[in-house]
């Protein structure tokens, strides 16, 4: 197969998705890589041409990537993941609309463009946690907790377009985050990024039925194949705190591979890969 990979600077060394694209090479498969917002793109050539199998996506939310894999969509390309589902999980304002019409666990959300806007919430409505609808990787989130830190906030969670503020959900500091590859759930144990300062093992744990459920129920509401999700413990059960396209898919086993595969099989490979699934994976390092 022929596979084209936008991969913006900040993931340039990641294993994911250098790894992964070693792993397709060694398998015999071509992969071109783009880099949006580094490097001229020749957009006749590469998106209208159609001569690549499929599209995939890693990239930062809010930049251009996104939209070179929408192009490519509207010219009838595969991409990976589909790209109406990429945008609908990276505006994290649309991402909570959703949610809460198909019934998620998620907390009450609200909206604005300047932090300052969310002191209207009643004083019950706090903490709250704020960030950009179109952040990512923890960035710019902060947990507010009363009405007179927001102006103390506003500088560090600034942004361009909105910003949401979801009500904060009190936990252990501890997150799980749950990987969706290929139809298979694996959970990760992980600090939290609102307490940086509590001792968590980075680990995989046991997935209870109850959470697999709901990491299946966010795959289908949102249209994704390949996706993680952000989920801590409350008062009243699991809550989907963040869901992510493409992530980093850390402790879960011979990842690559697996990433690889399911790459291979969205993009159609079934059927013209002799054997069905690729011998053993090679050995694969963490940098570029």
């Amino acid at each position: 197969m022929r596979l084209c990979f936008l991969v913006e600077e900040q993931y340039r060394y990641d294993g994911m998705p250098v790894d992964v694209i070693r792993q397709l090479t060694a398998w015999g498969h071509r992969v071109d890589v783009l880099r949006p917002g580094s490097s001229l793109i020749r957009l006749s050539e590469e998106v209208r041409s159609g001569r690549h199998d499929a599209w995939v996506l890693k990239t930062v939310s809010g930049g251009p990537g996104l939209t070179l894999l929408e192009g490519a969509a509207a010219v009838g390309l595969t991409t990976v993941n589909d790209a109406r589902s990429i945008r609908g999980v990276r505006d994290k304002a649309l991402a909570a609309v959703l949610a809460e019409a198909r019934g998620l666990p998620v907390p009450a959300t609200y909206a604005a463009v300047r932090a300052e806007e969310f002191s209207a919430l009643p004083a019950d409505a706090y903490p709250l946690v704020v960030k950009p609808a179109d952040g990512s990787s923890g960035r710019a989130v902060r947990l507010v907790p009363d009405p007179g830190h927001l102006v103390e906030a506003a500088p560090e969670i600034s942004a361009d377009g909105m910003l949401i503020a979801q009500s904060y959900v009190p936990n252990s500091g501890v997150d799980l985050k749950v990987y969706c590859v290929d139809g298979e759930f694996y959970a990760t144990e992980r600090r939290s990024p609102l307490h940086p300062d509590h001792p968590v093992r980075e680990r995989q744990v046991p997935l209870t039925a109850e959470v697999a459920a709901i990491a299946a129920e966010v795959g289908a509401v949102y249209g994704l194949d390949l996706y993680g999700v952000d989920v801590v413990f409350g008062p009243e059960g699991p809550v989907v705190v963040d869901v992510n396209d493409f992530p980093s898919f850390r402790q879960v086993p011979d990842a690559v591979a697996k990433v690889a595969w399911a790459v291979l099989r969205l993009a159609g490979a079934e059927g013209r890969t002799p054997g069905g699934r690729p011998a053993a994976p090679v050995t694969v390092g963490g940098g570029a």
